[in-house]
């Protein structure tokens, strides 16, 4: 959401207004923002420099949580993608 609701405000993402209600009827699971996923980020590869894509990364990993995602980035990462 945090992402999404950034590239919203700089007009590089179209969503709608009420995209945190709907994301409920696709029953997707939020995780916070811990100090383990933040501190997990150091020991990713560095193939690419997006800060929001390493965070989500990390976050994948260290609960083994599946990334919804177009960016074919995330297949270099040991986690499951799907689009």
């Amino acid at each position: 959401m945090w992402e999404a609701a950034i590239k919203s405000a700089l007009g590089k993402l179209r969503v709608p207004d009420d995209l945190p209600e709907r994301l409920d009827e696709f029953d997707f699971e939020r995780l916070a923002i811990t100090d383990v996923h933040t501190w997990a980020v150091r020991g990713l590869p560095a193939v690419h420099n997006d800060p929001f894509d390493r965070l989500l990364a990390a976050q994948a990993i260290c609960e083994r949580a599946t990334i919804v995602s177009a960016d074919t980035i995330f297949d270099a990462y040991s986690i499951t993608r799907i689009w």
